[in-house]
């Protein structure tokens, strides 16, 4: 697992958005399966990235998104799952961890070719990322008990075309480290 990073999509989050009920009962189960990998990750000093949406406001400052989302309703699912101090973070825009950040950059500077992509939501943030990471070349790994639905035949769907046609280990996350 040599120049691998761990990504953490969007899971700091105040789920204050129309789909946080259909989100929540996977994010759930999701959460303590990100947080062990976060565990392993850390005890191999592999590089941990947070790629966060930025609630449309447009703090670069990671700290006072995790101070939103820790003092909401659901900061039971942010705590287990908190940057720590050698954790990266990237805001992003939209869908893609890649649309308009510095992540390329910053992977490439660290000389990471393979990602491991956890959060949320499969169908959508994590599957567009995939995407974008398979045509910059990168390895794409998703353990698939670490990346929470809003639509589960959607997730399943979009694990499939992650794997398929972008050519990603779907796994599951007890796979990840042997």
């Amino acid at each position: 697992m040599e120049n691998t990073a761990l990504l953490v999509i969007d899971m700091i989050n105040t789920y204050d958005h129309k789909d946080a009920d259909l989100l929540i009962p996977s994010a759930r189960t999701v959460v303590p399966v990100v947080a062990d990998l976060l565990g392993h990750a850390r005890d191999r000093s592999a590089p941990v990235i947070y790629v966060n949406d930025n609630f449309g406001q447009w703090r670069s400052h990671h700290g006072e998104l995790l101070d939103q989302a820790l003092g909401g309703p659901h900061s039971y699912l942010v705590k287990p799952l908190k940057p720590d101090r050698d954790s990266l973070f990237v805001v992003k825009a939209r869908h893609s961890v890649f649309f308009e950040t510095p992540l390329e950059y910053l992977l490439r500077q660290q000389g990471i070719d393979r990602l491991v992509l956890t959060g949320q939501v499969t169908e959508q943030c994590v599957l567009y990322s995939a995407l974008d990471a398979h045509i910059r070349h990168f390895d794409v790994i998703v353990p698939r008990d670490a990346v929470a639905h809003i639509h589960e035949d959607l997730a399943h769907a979009a694990l499939r075309m992650m794997e398929r046609n972008m050519g990603a280990h779907v796994c599951t996350s007890k796979d990840l480290w042997r």
